[in-house]
């Protein structure tokens, strides 16, 4: 057969709260329609019902903004209770302008309001990003491995910009189980020359893919990625961070 895999969303997953165990939350949805899990699936989490299971809510009501977070929501047009929480996750800011607060988060993600999200939740709360995504997704790999003996590989995601292209994508900011980055370094072409810069951010990639099942109203947070044959690695998402010395944009 021709090279192919199977993107699966998981549907009927119910609201989650603060203490739910997300992995077992997926495993019997999974189940229910009739996609149970299987050893060498891949599953790739939306990052904000982590957040939930987590507990990574803030209520604005509780935030008391600094002089510094006043100042600059007064520039941006913006809630100075939301600007003081995105500072709190932030580990620098990158660029503040047009209403637009672009940070280095404390995990060393370059994204717009250090991924606090005010989306899918309850009215004058926010979602942070889970405070490790990588120990997050080893969580659930290691859940679905005790209740259901397979192993499994896993992807927390979330919706990024990107520089220079219009529109969202999803992204990896935590992985367990599965290398993140195919390197090409060193083989040879077809037409024998040595590739010499191609490496692949194939966490990335299947983040994307999964965002099309996920979709952003569907209420569909989880998805199976099936048939793909990924190489297994304990690397984490940190090998997607592009090194500062070989960052000409930083």
């Amino acid at each position: 057969m021709p090279p192919r895999y199977e993107v699966i969303g998981v549907e009927g997953i119910r609201e989650v709260r603060p203490g739910d165990g997300v992995a077992d939350l997926i495993l019997a949805a999974a189940e229910a329609q009739g996609t149970a899990i299987r050893a060498d699936d891949l599953l790739v989490v939306g990052q904000k019902i982590v957040s939930k299971a987590e507990g990574r809510l803030v209520r604005l009501a509780d935030v008391t903004p600094s002089p510094v977070a006043t100042a600059m929501a007064t520039a941006l047009g913006r809630d100075a209770r939301l600007v003081e929480v995105i500072l709190r996750e932030s580990r620098r800011v990158v660029r503040m302008d047009k209403g637009v607060l672009i940070v280095e988060t404390h995990h060393g993600w370059i994204c717009a309001n250090a991924g606090v999200d005010q989306s899918n939740v309850d009215l004058g709360t926010v979602a942070l990003l889970p405070a490790d995504s990588d120990r997050s997704a080893r969580q659930l790999r290691d859940r679905v491995r005790t209740l259901t003996g397979a192993d499994v590989g896993v992807i927390i995601a979330d919706t990024f910009g990107r520089p220079w292209r219009e529109g969202l994508t999803n992204i990896a900011i935590g992985v367990a189980g599965v290398a993140p980055l195919r390197s090409y370094l060193g083989e040879h072409d077809p037409a024998g020359h040595t590739l010499q810069a191609t490496i692949l951010a194939v966490a990335d990639e299947l983040a994307g893919a999964a965002e099309l099942v996920m979709g952003k109203l569907d209420r569909v947070p989880a998805v199976i990625i099936r048939g793909l044959g990924l190489p297994t690695g304990d690397e984490g998402s940190k090998p997607l961070l592009r090194d500062p010395s070989r960052d000409l944009f930083r």
